[in-house]
């Protein structure tokens, strides 16, 4: 049975026997049933993962609330019609991505953006334009894998098969009315519920009694991040820093909101590269394989810069494929005398929670090419994958390059990987209900 917290209802529910990862005063689960069995759930089965509820849900509406939004986002808007949700992607005026997350259409003049961060607060303590904003305390369960339109049917008692990808309509689950979305941005089948907070452990629980008999499985933090390196989806924190860290403006306004601050105020940096190095772990769109995203038919901030780079791309992004030789022998390294590479953690590195700039150097013929970051060892694959943004020219199937494994300033492990299919996850995408 899940539980609050200490009986606070965090809308966050676990067994109180399973390990837990402290964020301030609220506590997200960690690891929920075993991290292989987790990470083959949205392969079989599905997952159910709560660890995104809490304050990160923000309403804006009023009468320039389009206009407001148009500033900040590259997105398009003129097609944005009400009771859809896009992936909506902020910059700054360099074009390094600031935040991003999915944006809802509730009204012609009513939005509500998920787990974006603090960059549209920010820019809405900046603007005298005639817009509302509403900090909400949501719960938000992610609900992903092949028997997920299935287990969420029997938790609702209804067919959900009508619920498009980026739509989203109210259900009844336990009694209780909530929000059901389709999500899924690596294209396979996933949905998203949201509802009052206080109201999170019971449509928890009934739906994890309606998947036992789908296999599903509470996804931890733990195991979380290689659902987004095998699906294709780079994560913000993780696998690249949003362009705010060391902006110190940006900083001071961060100071003053901690009720729906997305983590550390500083972060913490790992990987090869020299850790003073912000722009080795920030990212465009582009570098993220997000250009499609990018419309410039309005003024965003970073629009000059993107415009740019459009006439002139220099990296994409693609998976690769760890030597498995070469990290056999970063283990190797602890069982003999003399200095040990940096050990992998598994099955993500860095293993802290998403809150770590990683960046590793990748090299081809002694020149850096790119930068891996977020590496996991999917059991599914039985491989250690890792995102790398590459030099464009470098970024063909089959293509050996060398990551440099370890951090600044340590011992480093050459390690050779392979430039492999990006999104990895070729099974179940775009699948169809």
């Amino acid at each position: 049975m899940t539980q609050p917290l200490f009986g606070v209802p965090t809308g966050i529910p676990f067994n109180p026997d399973y390990p837990l990862w402290a964020v301030g005063a609220v506590a997200k689960l960690w690891d929920g049933d075993g991290w292989k069995a987790e990470s083959m759930s949205w392969k079989e089965g599905c997952y159910i993962h709560g660890g995104l509820s809490g304050p990160g849900q923000i309403r804006y509406y009023g009468k320039d609330v389009v206009r407001f939004l148009e500033g900040i986002f590259v997105n398009n808007f003129s097609r944005f019609k009400v009771g859809t949700c896009k992936h909506a992607i902020a910059c700054n005026e360099d074009g390094l991505i600031t935040g991003h997350g999915v944006l809802q259409r509730l009204g012609e003049e009513e939005f509500r953006i998920f787990v974006h961060g603090l960059w549209t607060p920010y820019q809405f303590s900046k603007t005298n334009l005639d817009v509302q904003q509403d900090i909400q305390n949501n719960y938000l369960f992610q609900i992903a894998g092949p028997k997920s339109g299935a287990v969420l049917s029997a938790a609702c008692g209804e067919d959900i098969g009508d619920v498009g990808f980026l739509r989203f309509r109210t259900i009844r689950i336990a009694g209780r009315q909530c929000e059901i979305m389709r999500i899924g941005m690596a294209g396979t089948l996933a949905y998203e519920l949201h509802g009052p907070i206080e109201e999170g452990p019971e449509i928890y629980e009934a739906v994890l009694q309606a998947g036992h008999s789908h296999d599903i499985r509470q996804l931890g933090w733990k195991t979380y991040y290689v659902n987004h390196v095998e699906g294709g989806f780079p994560q913000q924190i993780w696998t690249f820093l949003p362009a705010t860290a060391g902006d110190g403006e940006f900083a001071k306004f961060a100071a003053t909101a901690p009720t729906y601050r997305v983590g550390p105020a500083k972060p913490l940096i790992c990987g090869s590269v020299d850790l003073a190095d912000l722009r080795a772990r920030f990212r465009t769109p582009t570098e993220l394989g997000w250009e499609r995203s990018v419309v410039f038919d309005h003024d965003f901030i970073g629009r000059a810069a993107l415009e740019a780079e459009k006439a002139n791309p220099r990296r994409t992004i693609v998976t690769l494929e760890w030597d498995k030789e070469d990290v056999l022998d970063v283990h190797a390294s602890h069982f003999r005398p003399g200095e040990e590479y940096k050990q992998f953690e598994y099955p993500v590195n860095p293993h802290f929670m998403g809150v770590i700039g990683h960046a590793d150097h990748v090299l081809k013929d002694g020149r850096q090419v790119g930068i891996a970051s977020g590496v996991a060892y999917s059991y599914y694959f039985r491989k250690m994958l890792s995102h790398c943004t590459i030099d464009i020219e470098q970024a063909h199937i089959g293509n050996e390059v060398i990551v440099l494994w370890g951090d600044h300033g340590g011992p480093l492990k050459e390690i050779r990987a392979r430039v492999a299919r990006y999104p990895y996850l070729d099974g179940n995408r775009n699948q169809d209900v």
